[in-house]
This record gives C-alpha cells, sequence and structure tokens, in this order.
C-alpha cells in the first residue's frame, strides 16, 4: 500500500506571494475548496512546505478516498463517473476496483486528467471550520498538516 496525501487548499489567491502561487499551480490546486490525491513523496511534502499557509492536508483512509472520488467528473460531459465509464474508458472492471488500484499506486489520479477534470472540486466544510483558517492546525487554526483528521473534514466538504 502506498501512503496517499489528500490537499486541500482553504484560502484564495488575493496577496498571495508569486512562489506561494507557482507552488498552489503546480499542485494543480487554482482555487479554494479544490483538493487533488498525491503519493507522499519528498518533493510533494517540499511543495507543501512552501504553500502551507494556503493548505491543509493529511493521509487519507480507503473511506475517505471514496468521498472524493465520487466527486470526480468526466472530461465528455461532465457526468460523475460510474462502472459504465470507468468499463469504457480505463478497462477497469467497477468502481471499488478503481478505488482499489490508486490505493495500491497503480493507477495515480494526477495523471488521469486526459480523463476526469481535475482538481476535485469540494463544498466548504458543512458547520464551518473549527478555527482560523489563517493559523496552524496544531495551534488551533486550519492550514497545515493535520494528519488522520483530513478525513472528518473531506466528509464535511464532500
Amino acid at each position: 500500500m502506498v501512503t496517499l496525501l489528500g490537499i486541500i487548499r482553504i484560502r484564495g489567491y488575493a496577496g498571495t506571494p508569486w512562489y506561494i502561487q507557482d507552488t498552489l499551480k503546480l499542485l494543480r490546486l487554482p482555487r479554494r475548496f479544490n483538493a487533488m490525491i498525491y503519493e507522499d513523496t519528498p518533493s510533494i511534502r517540499g511543495m507543501l512546505k512552501v504553500a502551507e499557509p494556503y493548505v491543509t492536508w493529511g493521509e487519507l483512509n480507503e473511506e475517505s478516498l471514496k468521498l472524493l472520488l465520487t466527486r470526480l467528473e468526466t472530461k465528455i460531459g461532465h457526468k460523475r463517473i460510474t462502472d459504465e465509464i470507468l468499463k469504457t474508458q480505463l478497462k477497469i472492471d467497477g468502481y471499488d476496483s478503481f478505488v482499489k488500484k490508486i490505493m495500491t499506486g497503480e493507477l495515480k489520479l494526477h495523471k488521469l486528467d486526459d480523463y476526469f477534470k481535475l482538481p476535485i472540486r469540494l463544498h466548504p466544510p458543512s458547520g464551518g471550520f473549527k478555527g482560523k483558517i489563517n493559523r496552524p492546525f496544531n495551534v488551533k487554526g486550519e492550514f497545515g498538516y493535520r494528519g488522520e483528521k483530513i478525513n472528518e473534514l473531506i466528509k464535511r466538504m464532500v
């Protein structure tokens, strides 16, 4: 199993320094409440360190990955993914095997932009953020590394 990071942009672009804007473009997080899924690599960790005041991230579990993938839309027709779409375009048996392949690292979501609209668009969290978005998570804020608690935030945003 590969460790997957769920990364969510929580702040807008106003007043953002150029180098953070560039890093957020590389992470494919152009707007607030956009999410992406990446493997945990040193290069991704370095980009997260640069863009830390604008994103929150943590390790995904399988349930949260399934929730995030339900928000995926196809490029053609802007439809939600179904078993039929997965069989015709990606030659995958069904939704569960699609999730398994992403969890094991056989498929990388960021390389499937020929088929899906990326990044994943989310809603603002129901009930709002619990802390200030311009304060780190470990100091009762929202941005930065939050570990397993990212799964709770994803449930509130899907």
